[in-house]
């Protein structure tokens, strides 16, 4: 992968009271569980659950959450939880720094 893809420059990522907000792309039932990159403005997310019951947003809170440094209670899907595209909040102290710990986890 080029350097170019490894950037999440175009990464949507807003400050809110009390950390960030970002849009997540979650792929389920990925053989892996990473952080790929970005599919458009979102982070891509690969989970190895299913997206049945919770355990792809239960994985992705767990995935984000080691990403991020920050306790799972730090993470919270804000809206579609029914979705691939979701809507995550968490306790970072800004968006460059959660850029900064994304690109990190991605290698």
């Amino acid at each position: 992968m080029s350097a170019q893809v490894r950037s999440l420059a175009g990464l949507a990522i807003a400050s809110v009271p009390g950390g960030v907000e970002f849009p997540v792309h979650v792929v389920p039932g990925s053989r892996r569980e990473r952080v790929v990159g970005l599919h458009g403005d979102a982070l891509r997310i690969a989970v190895a659950a299913p997206p049945e019951k919770g355990r792809a947003n239960d994985a992705l809170v767990r995935i984000l959450a080691a990403a991020l440094g920050v306790r799972s209670s730090e993470v919270a899907i804000v809206s579609g939880l029914a979705s691939r595209r979701k809507r995550v909040r968490a306790s970072v102290p800004s968006p460059e720094v959660a850029r900064e710990l994304f690109e990190r986890a991605m290698g």
